[in-house]
């Protein structure tokens, strides 16, 4: 419990930035403490037909004082009580099933909420996202330090596992990484019209095939590279961490410098408007801390954010900006991670809670280091594996306890299985 001076610190700041005439907190000075609040937050549940809400778990989180609060819900409200007034990230999340027995991850949150005597009662609207069976298994962003000069970044990847029971195909599959590359806290602004229905991307691009051409098995996993060499090797980076050549894919840039490789090209979608990749060199993906995500278009819907008007927009904070933004409907979003520079970020968030409720980092740049999901384990601590050995990976939707954050990055860790189309071996 901190000492009456820091209650009264705490609560003029927020006088003065958010509640300037609110006479109760002008007063606080004189009081001898601050009095515990009793907090209601109900749900404004946007599942169809979801059956219970005793699978969600209420989270307040005062990060700047230390303050965490959870309680279980089992209806659509839920009381805290004892509640030390402070800024909150207020957040829900957790499993359940639609009448129709399908499972779903159900998440909403509300970021930088004041809670004082005047406001104990939030609404939360919480969507929900059916249980992937692609995840991202391993992200590696944050580039390394070369033996000469500052940075090297050609080494990025990212790995794509079948975390499910049953054969998938990445045939068609698209990714995008998502708008502002680099988590902010001055945050853009969207359509009104959009509501909470969409992510935003820089680019988008698409895995290539005919619909079974790239099956992965029960437990196999593909490598997309920014580039598919032996970075380790002189040419490129002696202290890069990881050699690329036998990923299955690349994000090939049509650059004379940096040729394409054995590893078969992503299809290029979209980028500031148009299907053509541009005149960057490469594909860059930020340093400090991207946010990805996988999607799939249902059968009978057309996705087509360039000629499609209604599939794009520009960030409207910025209004001379012409640069276009892809919308991607979060019902086609299979997976989401959250990447930031460092877990103070918590209010830079770009990807809305029903897709990634957390945020994960590796904390600095140029490190070598990256993040890697963890295995799902049972009660007893033992992993859980498929019938056919497959690991299967711990997935809740919530990327800040999904991941292991510094790490060094390996392709296909864990032994995950290579897909036999992989003609790079």
């Amino acid at each position: 419990m901190k000492k009456k001076n820091s209650y009264i610190l705490a609560t003029l700041a927020m006088c003065l930035t958010l509640f300037a005439g609110c006479d109760e907190w002008r007063s606080v000075s004189d009081s001898e403490k601050v009095a515990p609040l009793d907090v209601k937050v109900n749900l404004d549940i946007q599942v169809e037909n979801m059956a219970s809400t005793s699978g969600l778990k209420l989270k307040l989180d005062d990060y700047e004082d230390g303050y965490h609060y959870e309680q279980e819900f089992d209806g659509e409200s839920v009381s805290v009580s004892g509640i030390i007034p402070g800024i909150y990230t207020i957040s829900v999340a957790g499993s359940a099933l639609d009448n129709e027995g399908a499972e779903y991850y159900v998440a909403g949150n509300q970021v930088n909420i004041a809670l004082t005597s005047g406001k104990t009662d939030i609404k939360v609207t919480v969507q929900g996202l059916k249980v992937s069976p692609l995840v991202f298994k391993e992200l590696y962003f944050a580039g390394s330090k070369p033996p000469v000069g500052f940075s090297y970044f050609r080494d990025q990847f990212f790995e794509v596992y079948n975390n499910s029971s049953k054969v998938q195909y990445l045939d068609g599959i698209y990714f995008g990484n998502l708008y502002p590359g680099t988590a902010t806290k001055i945050l853009p602004v969207w359509p009104e019209a959009d509501g909470i229905d969409y992510v935003y991307a820089e680019r988008v691009w698409k895995f290539p095939g005919n619909g079974t051409d790239y099956p992965l098995q029960p437990g196999e996993s593909a490598v997309v590279a920014q580039f598919a060499v032996n970075h380790k090797s002189d040419t490129y980076n002696p202290n890069s961490p990881v050699d690329c050549s036998h990923a299955e894919f690349e994000f090939n840039m049509d650059n004379t410098l940096y040729p394409d490789q054995k590893a078969t090209d992503m299809l290029h979608v979209f980028y500031n408007g148009s299907a053509a990749k541009g005149t960057l060199k490469q594909y860059l993906i930020s340093v400090f801390g991207p946010a990805y995500c996988l999607f799939q278009v249902p059968k009978g819907e057309n996705y087509d954010p360039v000629n499609n008007a209604n599939l794009h927009t520009t960030d409207l904070s910025k209004p001379k900006s012409k640069t276009l933004y892809a919308k991607i409907p979060i019902k086609y979003v299979l997976d989401a991670v959250e990447c930031v520079q460092n877990e103070g970020m918590s209010s830079g968030k770009r990807v809305r809670a029903v897709l990634d409720a957390g945020m994960t980092w590796v904390g600095s740049n140029y490190c070598g280091q990256g993040v890697a999901r963890k295995v799902s384990l049972n009660e007893n601590g033992d992993t859980l594996r498929r019938d056919n050995g497959a690991l299967i990976f711990r997935d809740t939707n919530n990327s800040t306890d999904d991941f292991e954050r510094n790490v060094t990055p390996v392709l296909h860790r864990y032994n995950t299985g290579v897909p036999s189309w992989n003609e790079t071996y």
